[in-house]
Formats: structure tokens, sequence, C-alpha cells
């Protein structure tokens, strides 16, 4: 860590922060975004250098977190298994000790969380979670963000959610024993969640229905994400067939509460874990979700390595 915050924080899973950083982050993001939409120069992280490991490919993570720390005055370095050790035959903790030496932060997006956690055990600088198989902490930032933008607070408010078991639900879990909220969670058998893997310790927080549409009743928000992740392509087949009633449509969106956000934190495929009417649909926000991812880590970065503003 560079002088001035001695307090090295990791952003491996949703629950790494607590409820109150949290309201500093979306207040803060609101005000980052405005200057950006103002485009009015803010650079505080001059001279702070950015790395990005990746080991899944990706789309708006790359995106967003290069464009973001360009915004925001630094530089980014771009590696990936093919192009580096990482892919070869050098252990995590020592590409964690040499490249946490030459940068200020690091993001990685990877499989396993544990490949995570021995990077940032090894690491000198901060290390943020673009995507595990277990969690997506940025991508729930910025859903939990884009509601507050459209909606309010969404303590006390109900989540849905439709489809997978994944990483997306884990982290949905974690942000709802947090944050005061209840997700309502509706798998086909065998894709359940796991308390235990989603990291909580309140099952209160969620209720499980067999039925997707009980799950979307009176609900909030409703939200679902791929019916096969990356690393579950060999499953694909089998899936479509175990989904096949998951798939998030007018009627679910009709239960829901009126004024019932939809989300999917993209890519999507229409016609499968949801309808075209709906992710295209006036109840969509999709596209303002997507870009938030921006703002939210932008904020995020800045909080790891300068602490509080203001």
């Amino acid at each position: 860590m560079k002088p001035g915050h001695s307090l090295l924080k990791h952003y491996l899973q949703f629950k790494d922060l607590r409820a109150q950083e949290y309201h500093y982050l979306f207040e803060r993001a609101a005000l980052i975004k405005k200057r950006f939409k103002n485009y009015e120069k803010y650079t505080p992280l001059a001279d702070r250098t950015l790395a990005m490991i990746f080991e899944k490919a990706s789309t708006r993570t790359r995106v967003s977190f290069e464009a973001g720390m360009y915004q925001m005055g630094g530089s980014v370095v771009h590696l990936t298994t093919d192009g580096s050790q990482l892919g070869r035959s050098e252990p995590i903790e020592d590409s964690a000790r040499v490249i946490s030496r030459m940068v200020d932060i690091v993001m990685i997006r990877t499989y396993e969380q544990a490949k995570l956690v021995k990077f940032a055990a090894n690491s000198r600088v901060p290390v943020i979670n673009g995507l595990t198989n277990e969690y997506h902490p940025c991508q729930i930032l910025a859903d939990i963000f884009t509601f507050i933008e459209h909606r309010g607070s969404i303590e006390g408010k109900v989540v849905a959610w439709v489809g997978d078991g994944n990483n997306m639900a884990n982290t949905w879990l974690q942000a709802a024993e947090l944050l005061g909220f209840t997700v309502h969670v509706s798998t086909p058998s065998g894709y359940e969640i796991d308390a235990e893997v989603a990291g909580i310790s309140d099952t209160g927080c969620y209720k499980v229905f067999k039925d997707p549409m009980d799950a979307c009743r009176g609900a909030h928000l409703v939200t679902t994400d791929v019916w096969t992740s990356m690393g579950f392509e060999a499953e694909n087949e089998e899936r479509k067939k175990a989904f096949a009633d998951w798939c998030v449509d007018a009627e679910m969106m009709g239960v829901a509460a009126p004024d019932a956000l939809f989300m999917h934190c993209l890519p999507a495929h229409r016609g499968e874990e949801v309808e075209a009417e709906v992710i295209d649909g006036p109840q969509s926000v999709v596209w303002d979700e997507a870009e938030n991812r921006l703002h939210v880590q932008k904020v995020l970065m800045e909080y790891l390595l300068l602490g509080r503003i203001g």
C-alpha cells in the first residue's frame, strides 16, 4: 500500500464490507456518476495502477474496470492466463507476491474462490473479486445501486431470484443478510442454493419456492441469470431441460409488485432464462444495471485505495 491509507482491505465477497460502508459507497457512486455525466474531470487515482487478471472471459468486467481506472486518472495492466506465467507452473502465491509489488490494486476473474483467497493472502495491495464460481460481488453492488436509483432503499424489499443457485444467487443472499431485505429463491431440483456455500448465517433472509411464479409474487425486483454459467458448458443440454419452467416471462412479472423492476447481469439468452418482452420491456433496467458496474467499481477502487473521501 502507498502512504496515506495503511489499512489493507480486500473485496473477495459481498460480506467483506459492512452495511455502513455500503451506504457510503452507494452515496459516493451517485456523486461519481453525476460527475461522469457532466464531463467533470476527477482523477484521484493518478499514478495508481490496476492489474486485471482474467482466467474467465469478460465484456462488462473488463470494460468497466479498465475504463473506470483510466477515468480516475490511473493506468491498467491486462493479464490473461495464456499471456503470462499465471497459466503455467508459477504458484499463485509467487504471482501475488510479484504482481502486488508492481501495482496498487488487483482485480481477478477466475474459477475457484480458493484461488482468489490464496492470491489475496499473499498480496501487498487490495484484491477485488471480478467473478468466481462462488460469488460475484461487484455485480450485486451495481444491481443494488441501480435499484436505489430507481426505487430508493432496498431495505425491507423482496428480491425474486429465478433460476440457478449460482454465484449470483449466493451473493444476493449475502447482500440480503447484510442490508435487510429478503430474497425469494426458486431453482430447479438439483440446482438449489446452499446456505453454507453462500456464506450466510441467517437463513431468515431468504425463502425457497418450488414454483417460480410464487417466488415472484409481490416481489419488488425480479432477477435471473443464464442457465449455464461459464465452466459448466458440458451440462448445457441437461440444464436446458431442467430449467424449462424457470424462464422469466410477462406472467411472472405480472404477479410481482406493480412497479417491480427486472434485472439480468448479462449476457442474456432471450427465450431461455428470460423472454424478450421482459428484458426489452418497460420494467427492465438491465442497461442501467450494466452501466452502473462502471460507477460502483470506480468508487470501490477509490475506497480500497484511499479510504473515505470527505
